[in-house]
């Protein structure tokens, strides 16, 4: 480091640091083109109504992102991502409690519960109507919320925030933070979930709008009191901690549930990982196949279970696979394997649909790069027999001063496969006649000559 170079003077290195901690103040910092704060207040609290076009706009792009979901086309929901208003009461939530404004935070509770009343309105009467009840990729992707769900929402809360709190709107920011943090799918999911019955597509994916949701909150509550935005003023110091305690009461509330259910969500997450790559990894049967696998997280005891066709699986296998599972994190996980019967066994069709797809891909790809190596080989051998075609009669008639006794001779570059590899390769053949019985040593020069004379590296000399 700089600062233990003997080089550098002692009185400067203090000096170096200080700088050192400027340039990074300098160049992370964010009140450079810092909005007025009365402005960006009243900019999140304007945004916080649902009222009049805001509503119809939710209403459009919930009937919009449940298209999306139904039919399985993200730029669809994309689509209805960049029209939703629903950033803003979930930003004023925020606000709110960063600067102790208990009337915008209940105002901002008001309107996003509308809101949330709305869109499972909305999307439960487009789902019970659709002839499509399906429930495709996308639509089974918000029904589970995972981490990486809610760490997309918090620093999309981030960005959002910092951006809203410009004097220069950034233009791209904001539809970014839309797209990524995906409050409204969730919202359709749960509407999907009610209109088909499924109590649980609609608590996993309600579930996941107020994580993500919450996320955005704590994100623009901790930006807010980053930039040192001014607390609310009350009448009296009472009225003003009366307040304070009870928003703080409120978040204690909201929080504590949220944070050991997140845990939860680690938990499963980290355990989903586990299993797929044990799967993936250990998995791999000769003479059977996984068609599909099931990786149940729960708290006391999560389980993974394999559906496999073919050859039943010994016990001495199972029990090897067992016995590699902790190696995965995977030591308090109960392995549950089902073959032969299937029953009362739900079948993934549209995973073994892939599966199967998967592996005619793969051999089709490796036939054809194998087709693809013999043509290329072929064409070698063409081009070089018609570039480099033999002279038998000069060879014969030199070997013939060499060799006196010589009867028959022909040469010829002929292509052999090896039937290990199936790897192609050129050797030439040559054959030759004599009048009497040849030493090895005078065999040996004999092809010492051909390689010399036909600059070939490999020769195959037949003699009689």
């Amino acid at each position: 480091m700089i600062i233990n170079d003997p080089k550098i003077p002692q009185s400067n290195r203090p000096n170096l640091i200080t700088r050192f901690r400027q340039m990074i103040r300098e160049r992370f910092s964010l009140e450079e083109d810092k909005d007025d704060e009365a402005e960006v207040i009243q900019a999140i609290s304007r945004g916080i109504e649902f009222r009049g076009i805001n509503l119809w706009t939710l209403i459009f792009a919930i009937f919009i992102a449940s298209i999306g979901l139904n039919i399985n086309s993200p730029a669809v929901i994309t689509g209805a991502f960049l029209i939703s208003p629903l950033m803003g009461p979930i930003m004023g939530i925020g606000m709110g409690v960063g600067i102790n404004d208990l009337a915008m935070i209940q105002r901002a509770i008001k309107n996003i519960s509308l809101a949330a009343f709305i869109s499972l309105l909305t999307s439960t009467l487009y789902f019970f109507i659709s002839p499509l009840h399906l429930a495709q990729s996308e639509l089974l992707a918000r029904t589970s919320p995972t981490v990486w769900d809610a760490l997309v929402a918090f620093l999309g809360g981030l960005a959002g925030i910092v951006a809203g709190s410009r004097r220069e709107k950034v233009s791209n920011v904001i539809p970014g933070v839309a797209i990524a943090t995906a409050l409204m799918p969730p919202l359709c999911t749960a509407g999907y979930g009610l209109a088909t019955g499924n109590l649980y597509y609609f608590a996993g994916a309600f579930y996941l709008f107020l994580i993500n949701a919450i996320c955005i909150s704590i994100a623009t509550f901790l930006i807010v009191r980053f930039l040192n935005y001014h607390q609310k003023e009350y009448p009296t110091p009472e009225i003003e901690r009366r307040v304070r305690n009870t928003i703080w009461f409120a978040v204690l509330i909201v929080v504590i549930p949220s944070s050991y259910l997140g845990y939860q969500i680690v938990r499963k997450t980290i355990f989903e990982e586990s299993a797929k790559r044990f799967v993936t990894n250990e998995c791999n049967f000769q003479y059977r196949q996984v068609i599909n696998y099931a990786a149940r997280f729960n708290r006391q005891q999560s389980t993974l279970e394999l559906s496999l066709v073919g050859e039943p699986l010994p016990k001495d296998s199972i029990n090897v696979l067992r016995a590699k599972m902790p190696a995965y994190n995977l030591s308090d996980v109960s392995l549950v394997v089902k073959q032969g019967n299937f029953k009362d066994t739900e079948i993934d069709v549209n995973a073994l649909k892939t599966t199967l797809a998967d592996q005619v891909i793969q051999y089709s790809q490796a036939t054809i790069s194998r087709k693809d190596h013999t043509i290329d080989s072929l064409r070698q051998y063409i081009e070089l027999t018609q570039t480099s075609r033999l002279p038998v009669a000069d060879l014969r008639n030199e070997l013939k001063i060499l060799m006196p006794d010589i009867q028959t001779f022909t040469a010829a570059r002929s292509l052999v496969m090896n039937a290990i590899s199936n790897k192609p390769d050129t050797v030439m053949l040559v054959y030759a006649r004599f009048s009497r019985r040849h030493t090895a040593g005078e065999k040996q020069r004999i092809e010492r000559w051909l390689q010399s004379r036909t600059k070939s590296k490999k020769i195959k000399l037949l003699v009689e």
